[in-house]
């Protein structure tokens, strides 16, 4: 009777594990291995097919030139990396300052996007006589429900798995709710991507090249 007893015990001590286990009807499912891969570090947005156009700090360092569509430091001259442009000349543009042997300005640029390099097909305009066509609210002014010391948690990670080098990521920051991320383009996938790591409506995408219509 004894051996019958320690083996019952053993049986349901086992059938308690399994049932703490699994997730019943409407509970969340169990929580996925903290070692696997985010879905953000492997999403992989397919490029524009016509023209864009972005604003920010064309910088050419002897010869290496680059859009920076994020920060710039503010030093002399400045510096900033961004995603390389094809097809850039300084003739005729007007706006710029150089120090040494580089060469900078602020500019609304057009062209076309293969994901890694932008080439230009317009010229250039000088950002402070551009107007541009105010971008519909993603959210529609609803607010988020998303604590903040949550959002900044995502947003600390967030350079280690998009990279910090401008080719991509360019900031974040939580507002209202909600964690916004500023990149150089997405055509949703990485906010699918941001979907599946982190839950809907926590984290918002924002491109910094938008595609011309017509």
């Amino acid at each position: 009777m004894r051996i019958h007893a320690v083996v019952a015990a053993a049986s349901l001590v086992g059938l308690l594990a399994l049932s703490a286990c699994a997730s019943g009807p409407g509970e969340a499912p169990p929580t996925s291995d903290s070692t696997s891969e985010p879905a953000l570090a492997t999403a992989v947005p397919a490029p524009p097919v016509g023209e864009v156009r972005g604003t920010g700090t064309v910088m050419d360092v002897a010869g290496t030139i680059e859009l920076c569509l994020g920060a710039v430091a503010e030093s002399y001259p400045p510096q900033c990396s961004g995603v390389p442009i094809v097809g850039w000349s300084w003739d005729g543009v007007d706006g710029s300052e150089s120090s040494g042997d580089v060469r900078w300005g602020a500019y609304a640029v057009t062209g076309t996007y293969d994901g890694r390099t932008f080439t230009m097909t317009q010229p250039p305009l000088l950002l402070a006589l551009y107007d541009p066509i105010a971008s519909d609210d993603p959210v529609g002014g609803e607010p988020g429900a998303i604590p903040e010391s949550e959002l900044i948690a995502i947003q600390d990670g967030l350079p280690a798995v998009l990279g910090d080098d401008g080719s991509q990521y360019l900031g974040s920051f939580p507002e209202n709710g909600r964690l916004w991320v500023d990149v150089v383009w997405d055509d949703g996938t990485l906010q699918s991507a941001a979907a599946e790591d982190y839950g809907a409506d926590v984290v918002v995408f924002r491109s910094a090249l938008h595609e011309i219509s017509g």
